[in-house]
Order: C-alpha cells, then structure tokens, then sequence
C-alpha cells in the first residue's frame, strides 16, 4: 500500500469503499503490508484487519508515531498492535530519504501495490509516485485508487 496522506474526510469515504472492494474478495487469506501513515495507509491497514488479513507493518524510524496528526495517533497504534510483523527501519529521524527507505522495503515483500494516488508527478523522495513507478520499474502489478471526486487537503511541498 502506498497513497496520499491528505485526503479530504469525503475522499477518505470513498477511497474505504474502493479498497474494500479490492480486497474483499481476497479475504480472509490477504496480507497487507503499509507504512502506517496517516491517510491512505491507515484506511488500508483497517480494511486488512476489518477482512481478517493479516497486517504486516514497516515502520521508517522510531519518531514517526509522533510526526502524525494526533488525530490519527491512536489509529496507528491499534494498527501496530495488529500487525503480525513489524519490520523497524534503522532510520533515526522520519524523513522523505527514511520514507523512500520503507517504500522500497515494502515493496521487496509486495506482489501487487495498492496506490491510492491522483496521478500528480513526485513533489520529492518518499511520496506516493515515486513507490507507483518503483513498482513499475520492478513489474509489481499496480492497482491504482483515485475515484472520481476524490480530492486531496493540500498540494504539499517537500524538500529532499
């Protein structure tokens, strides 16, 4: 899983639906891997577990938790709870380098991505498209989530 932090509460709606219609019929034998963010990577990480998956986390550095909205803090921590491994990235500090990392290690244990993205270019490393072309590049099937309606909070700028 990879997708965009920012989603609007209705967007967030409507991007539950498509996951859950995606992964439905995989259940309960699925396994679903995310970096546990805010925003796509939790709403993912709720589905699994809502279908009886099996949740399988990679968490960039021991700060991240604390770079989340607090809103979504409890969220995240019900999410660890569940998962059934948790691969920790030897990164002090949750940067985009320490985000790019754990895309890349997501990816090493993914058959197909889930990408709920708008289709926008990188705004820097670590983002949603940069893990959708990585995933091309290694021909991991890509199954792109952006339904119509779907809108984002902000246009974020990062720094690499």
């Amino acid at each position: 899983m990879t997708g965009h932090r920012d989603l609007t509460a209705r967007s967030a709606r409507l991007v539950e639906a498509r996951i859950r219609g995606l992964l439905a019929p995989r259940a309960p034998r699925l396994v679903g891997i995310s970096c546990l963010a805010e925003g796509a990577d939790l709403i993912f990480a709720d589905v699994v577990l809502q279908l009886g998956g099996t949740l399988e986390a990679v968490l960039c550095a021991p700060d991240r938790r604390e770079a989340l909205p607090a809103s979504q803090r409890a969220r995240h921590d019900r999410a660890l709870a569940a998962a059934t491994e948790v691969r920790r990235l030897p990164f002090a500090r949750s940067t985009p380098a320490a985000h790019r990392a754990a895309n890349l290690a997501m990816l090493d244990a993914a058959d197909e991505l889930i990408a709920v993205w708008d289709g926008r270019p990188a705004l820097g490393p670590g983002g949603t498209a940069e893990a959708v072309d990585e995933a091309r590049r290694r021909g991991i099937a890509v199954s792109l989530v952006w339904p119509r309606g779907a809108a984002r909070t902000s246009r974020p700028v990062t720094s690499g």
